[in-house]
């Protein structure tokens, strides 16, 4: 019999204790932003019909990067690859019950079959955010301001990333005056997107259309004002792109992005944009919608170059070592006793001396450490150790969640 491998999947991660709580970090971050903008977090399976994404994602994702596979009912089925077509479906299967506007978010993980690289892996976890129900721009207006404070929200400044902003309408425009047909103008789009990766940008674009490509359009008056109302707000990183059209076939509106300044890491964070006529793809009158999507990858790229995350805790607030076997019993229960008023109690009931406990909970960041022995468990006292001064304190169990509350 072979050996298994103990690698995981590739382009996948094993998240152990100190990975998870860098990944909870970021999405306890996310959740305090959007709640705080009144959202309402919902989720739905990993599992979708195959030709939910047939129709209006990309392409590329769909024939090249999508988990597909055929069940014990030979339906097709994807690994969803992102959560707006989901989204959208479950709004749509609803409307008629629905209040709007609708301000939804989710944290998804979300499968895609590409190379993996810096900032790319085959999955990921990542913030959706999503309004329905509008169709002035006050919905781009708060959108981006979300997205602008959730950067804000990790410690970064606005001279650390800037909001790359373009409208689909302007792109669609240029392509009419060129009498593009629709094949065309899909394969023109895909270039356009990927025009950083490539070096004959110039020389693909006149394949696609029969001509030279010359685009150099002028901001129009909807995205100008919008871009002043967000300078308004305090929004003062907005830049005009022409060429930013974001990848997928169902923008319709407003697309942005949001880069990197860091010369380590000149790429997009994430972006998003207005995708109205998403829910033709059920049959269904357009609903305004605007939303963007955010990778914990590409963050946490962000975050590790400029230092920014923080230093993490144990989950438990005091460590507690039994001095013998014979008290071991008593310690459980006065461990059990700390977490009835609110401490986090890790208890280490191994036979190792008293010394080598101590060093193993300040080795793995404990704050506090106490001993249990015969004395402490009548007097109902502990002697609690501060491992980052030194100090020790004696203290009655019943005022130790106190005693943490106030020290840490």
């Amino acid at each position: 019999m072979n050996k298994l491998e103990l690698e995981s999947y590739k382009g996948v991660r094993d998240f152990y204790p100190e990975d998870y709580k860098i990944l909870d970090y970021i999405t306890s971050k996310w959740r305090e932003v959007l709640k705080r903008y009144g959202f309402e977090e919902y989720t739905a399976s990993i599992l979708e019909p195959s030709e939910l994404y047939q129709s209006k994602t990309s392409d590329e994702i769909v024939n090249e990067q999508t988990y597909n596979f055929v069940d014990r009912g030979n339906r097709n089925v994807t690994l969803r690859p992102e959560m707006t077509p989901t989204v959208t479906r479950m709004v749509a299967k609803k409307r008629r019950e629905f209040s709007l506007p609708i301000k939804w978010f989710s944290v998804p993980n979300v499968f895609r079959y590409e190379q993996p690289q810096k900032g790319r892996l085959r999955e990921h976890w990542q913030l959706n955010v999503d309004m329905f129900g509008i169709s002035e721009n006050s919905a781009e207006i708060e959108v981006i301001q979300i997205a602008n404070d959730l950067m804000l929200s990790f410690g970064l400044t606005q001279n650390d990333f800037v909001i790359k902003i373009n409208d689909r309408d302007i792109i669609n425009r240029t392509f009419a005056e060129l009498n593009l047909n629709e094949e065309q103008s899909k394969k023109l789009l895909r270039l356009i997107d990927k025009k950083d990766k490539i070096n004959n940008f110039g020389e693909e674009a006149e394949k696609i259309i029969g001509q030279q490509f010359n685009y150099t359009p002028e901001i129009d008056t909807k995205l100008k004002k919008l871009i002043e109302t967000l300078n308004s707000l305090g929004i003062n990183n907005i830049v005009f792109d022409p060429l930013l059209v974001r990848g997928f076939d169902y923008y319709t509106g407003v697309v942005f992005e949001i880069f990197d300044t860091n010369p380590e890491n000149k790429r997009a964070i994430f972006g998003g944009g207005r995708y109205d006529k998403l829910f033709e793809i059920f049959d269904q009158t357009p609903m305004p919608a605007v939303g963007f999507g955010m990778g914990d990858v590409t963050i946490k790229d962000v975050l590790e170059i400029r230092n920014l995350l923080p230093t993490f805790t144990p989950s438990a607030q005091i460590y507690l070592g039994n001095l013998d076997e014979s008290v071991l019993i008593e310690a459980e229960k006065l461990a059990a006793e700390l977490r009835k008023i609110n401490v986090n109690v890790y208890l280490d009931f191994t036979d190792r001396k008293l010394k080598n406990k101590i060093e193993r909970a300040d080795k793995q960041g404990y704050r506090f450490f106490a001993a249990v022995g015969e004395n402490e468990i009548k007097s109902k006292k502990l002697i609690i150790k501060d491992l980052k001064t030194g100090k020790e304190y004696k203290i009655k169990i019943a005022k130790i969640a106190k005693f943490i509350s106030k020290m840490l």
